[in-house]
């Protein structure tokens, strides 16, 4: 048997043992999803504190049940480890790492480089690799296929094999997880992209095989980048509308009233979360290489990432026509979770929003259920979530919704503000008959 087909039938009687590089939002469900398909898997991370709460069965990501990391753990069938030389055991190996911008715009690879340079002392024939961290085209290509398996002379598509299959997570959501969202799957090699798709198809329910790593990789970016510019499209719609004095969300819902040739967005604060504000500008990088612009992207990115200017001019004038400067007002943010009902402020518009308040002399606090806690990584200020939320709303100058968590009360809300700036719709109809709120 060649070295594929020994590798493929490993992999479908669930004998080859599995490696996940990074155990964070995207590579803890994923570890998960596979042992509970019957595969041994290690996940491997530097931070210890994870490694720890790991070991202890408990789980730090709200996707991952702790019962669940915990019967795992119990079972044998789940460890975790800072020590990348178990690598060298490994017949399959998922890179789960963040792959963040900088601030100057430009790709963050050093979690990939780093991954990809421990993983590089380990090779070993017979093995797979599946990059899942969302990056540039030509990034598997370019990149890991020139230095994994290069230091042990093995050849490509014959002794191992590596392929794309971007994450697809969304935090919070119940009804498409890890298991049920189809996974796509394209491989440096026809042989890559077979022994691959083998291993994925034996815990995920549908993968969708593509004929290259670019195709996969692009497909990614086509998805977020779709989401960015929609939603930049509706963010200047709300500006024209408040601008023309008519409901941008009235308008919204009649145009998605047609059954066909139309799909609902709605306009917000600005981008968050570890995928929609950041993967678009990674082509937009890569094309730049080509002196192609990326015309759509660069004003859709223009747009959204001024709206949270626009949310503090809006709550600015707001206080003007209350007799009130923002300067030395009371404003208080509810929500910095990117979005609702989660714990992850990645990207939140929100700290842009209260960065830009602090900036303008006014006395800003928040408000989070799920966050107690914030640090802004470049201004360095941090702030902690009120305990008294509704005492907090009664001596506010205005309430800034930032994010529409189901747990607030909004109807008391309102009955107790003096007046609200609320950019998500979370008022509905219930701000059309108050004077006190205002909506983006």
């Amino acid at each position: 048997m060649s070295t594929k087909e020994v590798l493929i039938k490993k992999l479908k009687d669930k004998s080859a043992k599995i490696a996940v590089l990074g155990l964070g939002y995207v590579g803890l469900p994923l570890s998960v999803v596979f042992c509970e398909a019957g595969f041994h898997v290690t996940g491997v991370d530097p931070d210890q504190r994870k490694i720890d709460a790991l070991a202890e069965g408990k789980s730090y990501i709200p996707d991952v049940k702790t019962e669940a990391v915990e019967k795992l753990v119990a079972a044998g069938l789940f460890t975790a480890t800072a020590d990348f030389s178990i690598l060298k055991e490994m017949d399959a190996v998922s890179i789960c790492v963040p792959t963040p911008l900088r601030q100057t715009g430009d790709p963050d690879m050093s979690f990939i480089i780093s991954a990809m340079e421990e993983l590089a002392k380990y090779m070993h024939k017979g093995m797979v690799v599946v990059l899942e961290s969302t990056t540039y085209p030509g990034t598997t290509r370019e990149l890991l296929l020139p230095t994994l398996g290069a230091e042990k002379g093995l050849t490509i598509g014959e002794d191992w094999f590596l392929a794309f299959s971007p994450e697809r997570v969304d935090p919070g959501r119940e009804d498409y997880t890890t298991i049920n969202t189809p996974k796509v799957m394209g491989g440096i090699t026809e042989a890559c992209g077979e022994v691959a798709t083998a291993w994925y198809e034996g815990a995920i329910k549908i993968v969708h095989q593509v004929s290259t790593a670019e195709a996969a990789e692009m497909s990614k970016l086509l998805e977020n980048t779709f989401r960015m510019i929609n939603i930049g499209l509706v963010n200047e719609l709300a500006i024209m509308c408040e601008r023309l004095n008519v409901d941008v969300w009235e308008v919204i819902d009649a145009a998605a009233s047609k059954p066909f040739g139309f799909m609902k967005f709605t306009p917000g604060p600005g981008l968050g979360g570890h995928c929609i504000p950041i993967d678009p500008l990674y082509l937009s990088w890569k094309m730049k290489s080509f002196n192609y612009n990326a015309r759509f992207i660069e004003l859709a990115s223009e747009i959204n990432t001024n709206m949270p200017r626009y949310v503090v001019s809006r709550v600015m004038e707001g206080l003007n026509d209350r007799g009130k400067a923002l300067n030395g007002s009371r404003a208080l943010v509810l929500g910095v979770a990117y979005k609702p009902d989660i714990n992850d402020v990645r990207e939140s518009p929100a700290l842009d929003v209260i960065g830009l308040l602090r900036q303008k002399g006014a006395l800003v606090e928040y408000h989070d259920p799920y966050i107690p806690h914030i640090h802004h990584e470049y201004d360095g200020w941090q702030m902690d979530s009120l305990q008294d939320l509704m005492k907090s709303v009664q001596e506010a100058d205005v309430v800034i919704i930032i994010t529409n968590h189901k747990q607030y009360d909004f109807p008391k809300i309102i009955e107790n503000a003096k007046f609200v700036f609320d950019s998500r719709n979370a008022t509905g109809k219930l701000g059309k008959s108050s004077a006190k709120v205002e909506r983006l």
